[in-house]
């Protein structure tokens, strides 16, 4: 197919590799290596979608990432649909189709346009004095279409039938940028033999290399030399490189978060292929080199397909060998836009005319313009452009006014100068400082271990960059132990640099002027929308931000940000720098969905965790809930049981006989070193150096603030080594607490913690039986209460595999805890249940577990807890060494209300009615007859009934509970008031004999 706009002999790209596309249904052709933009221009096409509010005709502005208006929606299948792609990014591949957005019916005719018309109604900030009234209408009325208005392109509809892919990297050098400054650093930091990755947003790596056609280094032209360099990159062992990577994220602690488009540039994408991957990467040292940013010319109707950035000019012709016109105006207050005119002509565009801002320019670039023929206006300003769905003309006025000139074109190119890429800079916590010579901010001081070079710095020229990154890659390797740097440091033999540049509005569009001069393009923020913002108040630079939207689109101000700094400066006669900055947050560009969750969705979203003995549990018919993520048998019915039957059965069976759990999702945790001890006697409140190697210990874990946080029992199985208990749901959490004191109170403790909840499977055994129906599987323990009494640990043999074996009851009978390598779990509970089957025990589920605890008054923390209780509110005060001087909570522990009367205890609940059972989290009051708000006392924190209690029984806090022994209070319920007495929090066994047997 013809494309009118590609110029034979020019750019890099193959002629014969030819790719087919559709753009709103119409057939083109492009070639294999074009961008969705630049096989656009090569046929001729600039419009490609309508503004956000105005639904004005919108075209390419850049060539990469930057770009706020060339947003469309690619579509692979109905399920495939992505909106808001970059076209200016996505690389195109045969059969591509894409759509234009924010337009109806049609991209040429949108009613939407109607919008421009009324524009003074839609001044900035009309949303937050608008729809105000009437009241009703806001709900009915307002609100559905402004929703149906909001955003750009469609989302999809259907389930994403694609797949992601996650990675985990560590290196000594990740450089971000892959231009000449970052290819340098990392030729640097390669030779030193350490791990490096180079990442780049582009396809290939190069930068502005791409375009740059006066740049000549180690004997080559610039994007030969990349080639080269990336080359010999690849074939280093210690080197990753990342095409098609963006760095989207820079975090604490070095840590980078980029995501590398995998297939979304491939025809046809294999299916073990994800579509894309999330590279979560921690380097030791971090080079920035993520170069500078092209800013447009802000002037009445500068937003004109056909109106864009000189440097996406010229990689279109250079790198892809498309002109964006045939007859090109140029409007410049820097010298690149003459670089790209030079290029222009030299391919046989015609360039109607240059107009720069600058009184006097002068230079390499500006003779040779003047050599080729090209019309030179200086001091000159373009005050507005002409044309409906192109731009056909420019207005070209002195900047100090007068008389009007109009010339022809059918496209425009423009600089004011170029802004250092600072994001992930400034997203490091580093803080930016403002150049007043040069009018930027530049990186300043620096929070984490990294370091920016090449144009992202306020370096301007070839040779100054390449010498900046070849010596911060080569400084970054030795600092994170590497050897110096031993090849040839590139060198420059001929390069580009430019000068000049302005910010803010310029002639035309200054202030007074009512004229649509964008700042924002992909918001439609005016000139005039800052300095409202100022006239209406807004003094800081995020307030203006906030009230006009501008930078808040996907492309975050990259073009913007500079010139509304400058418009709102102005407008309050402040210097930019009293301004200040606005905060660049993560992602640097959109970053999909599925990239972050990833393999996290589905069955995947919440993994489901089951214990080694799952199996087991479904052959006995169990009936499981969710814990967390875990599958946890919750009863096992028989035939003819409901769940109340079942679990009554199971809880008398358990105190008669005997009954097997699975307890295997309890968190344990290994503490091991010289100094294990010392650490637990700091995050436990018990003492622990003098527990003797094979006993056990309950243990209360408290937070700063002297509040129960975990508990566990907790094992002593050498002199320096302890088996932790913790809840299922406390797991992780406790793991991450004791770890974080370690680490930051008490890193001069030798010790390690080692998690082993997943090592070790656990079958509780307990009932009068239980003895018997471990004793024949063991080998190498004695299970006499003379020589493993309660609470005691033993290493041994069970059915020839290792366990640790336990002494230990959670329901008050005597009972055992088999551990044993989960791989194993499933063989030993089988044979302890063959065995228990001979004492007529049974399998029970985490509701009569929750019973059998009840009826002994223990609690669970969480439940019987709820962040605001202490030991001694809970009646836990004999679990706090009355010798111990310093634990995690101890302070807490002595503040005035912890320790004052009136504090809620807890203590047990017995129902007038036996046969009424509590709802657990019902209030608890004094006395029902008064006005309602009622004044409530305490909550019913376990309530259930007890088969072996022939009654209901209950646990709560109450108000001095402890000293309200036999009082009864009223727990009002909508049923009625339910009559309840103040007892000990034991219902069963309450002096605790079952615990031998």
């Amino acid at each position: 197919m013809a494309e009118p706009f590609r110029i034979p002999g020019a750019g890099r790209l193959t002629p014969a590799r030819t790719a087919r596309f559709t753009f709103d249904g119409r057939p083109m052709g492009g070639l294999e290596g074009d961008t969705l933009a630049s096989a656009l221009l090569a046929n001729g096409v600039h419009l490609l979608g309508r503004s956000f509010k105005y639904h004005r005709p919108r075209g390419i502005l850049s060539a990469g990432a930057e770009e706020p208006n060339a947003l469309v929606t690619v579509a692979r299948d109905a399920a495939r649909k992505t909106p808001n792609v970059r076209a200016t990014v996505q690389e195109l591949y045969d059969g591509l189709e894409a759509h234009s957005q924010n337009r109806w019916p049609a991209l040429s005719f949108d009613v939407g346009a109607v919008n421009d018309l009324f524009s003074p109604f839609f001044s900035a900030g009309f949303y937050y004095k608008t729809f105000m009234w009437p009241k009703a209408a806001w709900k009915s009325l307002y609100e559905p279409n402004i929703r149906a208005a909001a955003g750009l392109g469609v989302a999809p509809d259907q389930p994403d039938p694609d797949h992601y892919s996650s990675r985990f990297a560590h290196c000594e050098v990740l450089v971000l940028g892959g231009g000449a400054a970052g290819i340098a650093a990392a030729l640097a930091a390669a030779q030193s033999g350490l791990r490096v990755i180079l990442a780049d947003e582009q396809a290939e790596f190069g930068g502005a290399l791409r375009f740059e056609s006066g740049a000549r280094i180690d004997g080559q032209d610039g994007w030969g030399w990349a080639r080269t360099a990336v080359a010999k990159l690849a074939a280093m062992d210690n080197v990753r490189l990342l095409p098609r990577t963006t760095a989207f994220g820079y975090y604490a602690q070095n840590f980078v978060g980029l995501t590398e488009r995998v297939s979304d540039h491939l025809a046809a994408p294999g299916h073990d292929q994800p579509r894309e991957r999330l590279w979560q990467v921690r380097a030791k040292r971090v080079v920035i080199a993520t170069g500078a940013i092209e800013r447009q010319m802000v002037f009445a109707d500068n937003d004109r397909p056909g109106v864009m950035l000189a440097s996406a000019a010229r990689a279109y012709l250079n790198h892809y060998g498309v002109a964006v016109g045939r007859n090109v105006g140029v409007y410049t207050a820097n010298d690149s836009a003459y670089a790209a005119a030079i290029d222009l002509r030299k391919a046989g565009v015609n360039i109607a005319a240059i107009v720069d801002l600058r009184d006097n320019p002068s230079g390499p670039l500006i003779d040779e313009a003047r050599a080729l023929g090209i019309e030179i206006n200086h001091g000159r300003a373009v005050v507005r452009t002409r044309g409906r769905l192109r731009v056909s003309s420019i207005v070209v006025q002195p900047k100090s006014g007068g008389g009007e000139r109009s010339i022809p074109v059918d496209a425009l190119i423009m600089s004011s100068g170029w802004t250092p890429s600072v994001h992930l800079f400034s997203q490091s916590r580093g803080k930016v400082a403002f150049d007043d010579a040069t009018r930027r901010f530049l990186p300043g001081t620096y929070a984490q271990d990294c370091v920016s070079v090449g144009a992202c710095n306020g370096t301007d020229s070839l040779e100054a960059s390449l010498n900046e990154g070849y010596a911060a890659g080569a400084k970054a390797a030795r600092d994170a132990g590497g050897k110096a740097a031993r090849g040839a440091k590139p060198k420059a033999e001929a390069g580009e640099g430019w000068t000049g540049g302005m910010l803010g509005a310029g002639p035309g569009a200054g202030a007074g002027t009512t004229v649509k001069a964008f700042v924002d393009f992909q918001n439609d923020v005016t000139a005039k929308d800052i300095r409202q913002a100022v006239h209406e108040g807004m003094r800081s630079i995020e307030h203006v931000k906030r009230f006009t939207t501008n930078g808040m689109a996907t492309d975050q101000g990259k073009t913007s940000n500079m010139h509304g700094l400058a418009i709102a400066a102005e407008a309050l006669g402040s210097d930019i720098p009293e301004v200040g900055l606005t905060t660049f947050r993560a992602p640097y560009t959109p970053v999909t969905f599925g990239a972050i969750v990833n393999h996290a969705r589905g069955p995947l979203f919440d993994p489901t965790r089951r214990t080694a003995m799952h199996s087991s549990a479904e052959a006995l018919g169990a009936v499981f809930e969710d814990v967390g993520q875990w599958k946890r048998a919750w009863y096992f019915p028989r035939a003819g049981e409901d769940m109340h039957a079942a679990v009554n059965r199971e809880c008398v069976t358990v105190r008669q006989a005997a009954g097997l759990f699975d307890a295997s999702t309890l968190g344990k945790i290994e503490v091991v070193g010289p100094d294990a001890a010392k650490f637990m006697e700091l995050v436990y409140t018990n003492p622990w150096e003098k527990l003797e190697v094979g006993r056990c210990r309950y243990g209360i874990m408290l937070r700063e603030d002297g509040f129960i946080y975990d508990d566990g029992v907790v094992g002593r199985l050498a002199p320096d080594r302890f088996h932790v208990t913790t809840t299922t749901g406390g797991a992780a959490r406790v793991m991450n607490h004791m770890e974080d004191y370690l680490q930051t109170e008490f890193p001069e403790l030798d010790v390690w913690l080692t998690s082993i909840s997943e090592q070790w499977a656990v079958i509780a055994v307990q009932g009068p039986k239980s003895r018997e129906i471990v004793a024949p599987l063991v080998e190498g323990i004695d299970l006499s209460d003379e020589a493993m009494p309660h609470m005691s640990v033993r290493e041994g043999t069970i059915c020839g595999v290792p366990t640790r074996l336990f002494r230990m009851s959670f329901t008050g009978d005597r009972g055992f805890e088999v551990n044993v390598p989960a791989d194993y779990g499933q063989a030993v509970w089988e044979a302890l249940w063959v065995e228990g089957q001979k004492h007529g025990a049974c399998a029970y589920g985490t509701e009569a577990m929750h019973v059998l605890r009840a009826e002994k008054g223990y609690i669970i923390v969480g439940q019987d807890t709820d962040g605001t209780v202490t030991p001694n509110d809970a009646g836990l005060d004999w679990a706090i060494g009355k010798k111990k001087t310093d634990f995690v909570g101890i302070r807490g522990l002595s503040r005035p209300d912890l320790v004052a009367a009136g504090r809620k205890q807890l203590v047990g609940l017995k129902t007038k009615d036996p046969r009424n059972v509590l709802e657990e989290g019902a209030q608890i009051v004094a006395n029902p007859q008064q006005a309602i708000p009622m004044t409530m006392i305490g909550h019913v924190t376990s309530s259930y009934w007890s088969e072996n209690c022939g009654r209901s029984i209950a646990l709560g806090l109450v108000v001095d509970g402890r000293a309200r022994m036999g009082e009864t209070l009223f727990v009002p319920m909508p049923s009625g008031t339910l009559e309840v007495e103040i007892c000990q929090p034991v219902f069963f066994d309450e002096k605790g004999g079952r615990l031998n047997g």
